[in-house]
């Protein structure tokens, strides 16, 4: 038998076989010319493709051995993390406490489906930037490939935990990368943003360089986010006070949600220990002055209490009680944004639609092959799933819609969409802020934790023993 597998035209047809079906599967018909480059490997071996190896030598040196291991784990590494399983981190705490900031994920590119790189130019196991630089592009767009999706085990589901590239993250100011380009726009507006400077005081000062270089980022470079997936395409999502309905049910209970809740106190402060004990990070504790004073006076049962003695925790539900047991804790209330009290910085960020964090919607998901009826009313809903994401051009004459030039009463959805959100319901930007979430921005499923280390604590204390190896709810 070893015999057998030793003969290089067996090999020559078993790897030929291999490379066929991986031919199929990415459906590259460009890819046949490998078959030259297979064939002179094993059967005529006219050119020598390892040049780093000395050819006829039974014994390579040292330092070729490790050059050889080096481009093999390369080439490896490089495939599975653009077919098989790619390691991502969790930055932020917009879903804890399902994830928490520290986390180390496996992410299954295979679930979906692997995404074919748009920009294929690309410095290996970077991102969008190099290495110790601030702004140096970590590819060139010299080639350009058009979204393609292979085969996969199935499509993202109602609950599932995904990775994806940020939507709005197509135009980036580089001195404010973690903010949203049309967000910043709409606070500061867009000739401040697009030449890089704010005004600091009423006698009009301008102040340059709080922005940065404008530049655009295509759909594979964009910053990586991770979120549960609400609403899938051809669902109906609502948010009637903090709750999430699809097709008109209770969003099924599932991970550690959690909101803000106000803590109204005699004054005294909380003991540090039992933020530790709750889970609570030194940032939210920091953060617990930040809040919208407005929402004092229209939650009623904070009206008239004093703002020295409010503070603003994230808490999971049996944090809650705990919270409440404190003796000089007065009250402990959520924070419900009440129905028609708008918030500018929602989607779709239109004076029609007075929709907030906790009351939302109703919103329809569009699906591929989906036909709706577009009016001057529910364009702001739709126009960026048209216009940004399907190549189309957008316009309105009086109260008539034009879809590239030509006046639409209705129009046909050529990707599916989805509606997704953070488990920390009031710490996540996420589709309530910037709206749907394309089929070709989807990366992958959150698998398992590998790794989770506390930022706030040192090492190896720092080490969550409890969470490594853990699966994702």
């Amino acid at each position: 038998m070893k015999k057998f597998f030793a003969n290089k035209w067996v090999k020559f047809g078993l790897v030929s076989f291999i490379y066929l079906l991986f031919i199929i599967w990415t459906q590259n018909w460009w890819l046949i010319l490998g078959f030259a480059i297979i064939y002179d490997l094993y059967i005529s071996q006219k050119v020598h493709w390892a040049f780093w190896k000395k050819k006829g030598v039974d014994k390579q040196s040292k330092t070729v051995e490790w050059v050889d291991a080096l481009i093999f784990a390369a080439v490896a590494a490089t495939l599975i993390r653009l077919f098989f399983i790619e390691a991502f981190t969790i930055p932020t705490s917009s879903m804890e406490k399902s994830l928490l900031v520290g986390d180390y994920l496996f992410v299954s590119k295979l679930s979906y489906g692997p995404k074919m790189p748009n920009t294929p130019l690309s410095v290996p196991f970077t991102h969008h930037t190099m290495p110790f630089t601030q702004n140096t592009k970590s590819y060139l767009e010299w080639i350009k490939w058009p979204y393609h999706r292979l085969a996969g085990f199935g499509s993202v589901k109602n609950n599932d935990v995904v990775v994806f590239n940020f939507p709005e993250g197509d135009t980036v100011c580089l001195n404010a990368q973690s903010s949203s380009y049309y967000q910043l726009v709409r606070e500061f507006g867009r000739d401040c943003v697009n030449n890089d400077y704010v005004v600091v005081n009423q006698t009009g000062q301008k102040h340059q360089g709080y922005f940065g270089k404008v530049i655009s980022r295509p759909v594979d470079k964009r910053e990586n986010y991770i979120k549960r997936c609400v609403a899938i395409a051809g669902d109906s999502i609502q948010i009637i006070d903090g709750q999430a309905y699809i097709n008109g049910k209770p969003q099924e209970k599932i991970g550690d949600r959690q909101y803000k809740y106000f803590v109204v106190t005699d004054g005294s402060m909380i003991n540090p220990q039992l933020f530790d004990d709750l889970g609570i990070s030194v940032e939210d504790r920091n953060d617990c002055r930040r809040f919208d004073p407005d929402l004092l006076e229209v939650i009623p049962e904070l009206k008239g209490e004093n703002p020295q003695n409010v503070f603003v925790y994230p808490l999971v539900e049996e944090n809650v009680e705990k919270i409440k047991a404190i003796k000089f804790v007065k009250k402990v209330v959520r924070i419900v944004r009440p129905k028609d009290y708008r918030e500018t910085y929602i989607f779709p960020h239109n004076e029609r639609y007075r929709w907030n964090e906790d009351n939302f919607g109703p919103l329809y998901v569009p699906k591929k092959g989906d036909k709706i009826a577009i009016t001057t009313e529910n364009l702001p809903l739709y126009r960026r799933c048209i216009e940004a994401y399907e190549g189309n051009s957008v316009s309105v004459n009086g109260e008539e819609v034009i879809i590239n030039g030509h006046p639409a009463d209705s129009y046909t959805f050529q990707m599916d969409y989805y509606f997704m959100m953070g488990d920390s319901r009031h710490n996540s930007a996420d589709s309530r802020f910037w709206g749907f979430v394309p089929e070709d921005h989807i990366v992958g499923k959150a698998l398992f934790i590998w790794y989770s280390t506390d930022k706030d604590k040192s090492f190896p204390g720092s080490i969550r023993w409890s969470r490594i190896l853990k699966g994702i709810d």
